[in-house]
């Protein structure tokens, strides 16, 4: 064969390998509102910067007549390109071939791509659209998910995983992104299950649509699975690459920092009138966070998922920063099992890459009844707790209003490592409220005038800052329209915190 011939058949092969599943499904993913594997990924990159590995694998299947199917590439595309000019992993799955199902080869691409990521310290990002296993592999395709899960649990804490989930995913192919640190899913296209809306049937006679057990909204809203939800794979890819813009490339290295044209020194009069007088009425902490941070872009993490707590990155003085808020303006802001978890993992994130965590605490207490303690609320409130107190990275705390109780104690108190622990004059600290305290201490003792009293002399002296400023417990009482400042010249001071805890395997976290 000539040179000619050489460089023509690779050419021919590129172009088969580029056509996956052929054009006739192309044009039926197209009609189902989703990209293709290589459409999403040239949409994820800098233009340009994608380098393909493994183009020409094809599965080694034999049984069922698999010899006489094969396709270049064999359903996934994995390679490494640029996001913002940083080194990034990514395998695409793609749904044209064989519905994207994990075969033993594509399982070894993915695999080789992850351990590339370790080795080199760079992130992973990768684009789930997958029916699961290849069932006419057998245990030869379970295999390959085991070794993928094992190398996500490794690579836990060492560099950033993201998954998005672009199609339906079930069985083996959801249990690779909920080891992740990222879930993103896409409305009305994507759907994560163990077991389908069929099976379910079969099993327990219960009717359900695939929207409603998996689809976008049920896991950012009810089920906590996902963090992040996009309109379309254009969208979640935009969405991704803002993400990516907060993260250090590994555990290793600091955050990216970008150039910040937002005054350090900008004072925000309005901040002093944003928490009302009345301790009772609710406001939105989303007004303080935005007022304080560069130009009020602030990423939230899991917005639909357990309202009454927020988190989030953002940027002080173009450095990254993980947000963690108490929302009075939901539920009044209280701790209940599900806020507890969402906030526990993400600052366990923020520590594991170097991310300094800021708490805004406006906290009653955690929320009462049988449904929160038959669910495990002494468990579960014990992650937040157990998470702030490992967590190595600066950690700077504003009290606005509220910090009632044990709940006190769990938001990033200086009592278990906050390096400075800033409060408003609007703050609140003590066991409980001034009228339940003053019904425990004299009993239905005192005449209405007396306990009215009362209720403002405890008032007075435990519900403010004074006490806990006396203590040392609190660092300053600021002025609201001075937090930004505050909170960049307590970052800048705690630049160089260096902290280890004992040495140990690793702790045992309250599951």
């Amino acid at each position: 064969m000539s040179s000619d011939n050489k460089f023509e058949l690779l050419e021919e092969n590129c172009r088969l390998a580029e056509l996956g599943g052929g054009e006739d499904r192309i044009v039926k993913q197209h009609n189902a509102g989703r990209k293709t594997a290589r459409e999403r990924i040239v949409d994820l990159l800098d233009p340009n910067t994608f380098v393909e590995i493994d183009k020409f694998v094809t599965h080694r299947s034999t049984d069922f007549d698999m010899d006489k199917q094969k396709f270049l590439g064999d359903g996934v595309v994995s390679g490494y390109g640029k996001i913002d000019g940083r080194l990034m992993y990514v395998f695409a799955q793609d749904f044209t071939v064989f519905g994207g199902s994990l075969s033993r080869a594509n399982a070894d691409k993915i695999v080789k791509i992850m351990d590339l990521a370790m080795k080199m310290g760079a992130p992973v990002i990768g684009l789930n659209d997958s029916g699961g296993a290849r069932i006419q592999e057998g245990v030869e395709s379970l295999g390959g998910y085991a070794d993928i899960f094992y190398r996500n649990v490794m690579s836990s804490g060492v560099v950033p995983q993201i998954s998005a989930i672009l199609g339906p995913c079930a069985g083996g192919a959801v249990y690779s992104p909920a080891i992740t640190d990222f879930i993103m899913m896409v409305k009305n296209t994507s759907y994560m299950f163990v077991t389908g809306p069929d099976v379910i049937k079969t099993v327990t006679h219960e009717e359900v649509t695939k929207e409603d057990l998996g689809g976008a909204m049920t896991h950012n809203s009810k089920s906590g699975v996902a963090h992040l939800m996009a309109e379309n794979d254009e969208q979640a890819m935009m969405m991704l690459r803002e993400l990516m813009s907060f993260l250090p490339s590994n555990n290793m290295e600091d955050p990216p920092v970008k150039v910040c044209t937002d005054n350090q020194y900008r004072e925000e009069e309005d901040l002093d009138t944003i928490v009302p007088d009345d301790p009772n009425k609710p406001y939105d902490m989303h007004d303080i966070i935005t007022r304080v941070i560069d130009d009020r872009n602030f990423f939230e993490i899991q917005p639909y998922y357990a309202k009454n707590i927020i988190i989030g990155f953002a940027r002080l003085n173009g450095k990254p920063v993980g947000i963690v808020a108490n929302q009075p303006a939901i539920l009044a802001g209280v701790l209940d099992i599900d806020s507890s978890i969402k906030a526990a993992r993400f600052v366990r994130f923020c520590d594991a890459f170097n991310i300094p965590l800021i708490t805004f605490e406006d906290v009653p207490g955690f929320l009462p009844g049988t449904v929160q303690e038959f669910g495990g609320i002494i468990k579960h409130g014990a992650k937040l707790l157990y998470a702030f107190a490992e967590a190595t990275v600066p950690k700077i705390t504003v009290i606005t209003r509220k910090a009632y109780g044990g709940a006190y104690d769990v938001m990033s108190s200086k009592h278990i490592g906050a390096d400075i622990n800033y409060a408003f004059p609007t703050a609140e600290i003590a066991v409980m409220g001034p009228e339940g305290a003053v019904n425990i201490i004299y009993k239905n003792k005192l005449s209405d005038e007396q306990r009215k009293e009362a209720i403002d002399d405890y008032r007075k002296t435990f519900a403010s800052p004074y006490k806990a400023a006396a203590l040392g417990y609190i660092d300053e009482i600021i002025l609201p329209r001075q937090t930004r400042l505050k909170l960049i010249q307590a970052l800048e001071m705690t630049r160089t915190k260096s902290k280890s805890n004992p040495a140990k395997k690793h702790g045992n976290i309250p599951l």
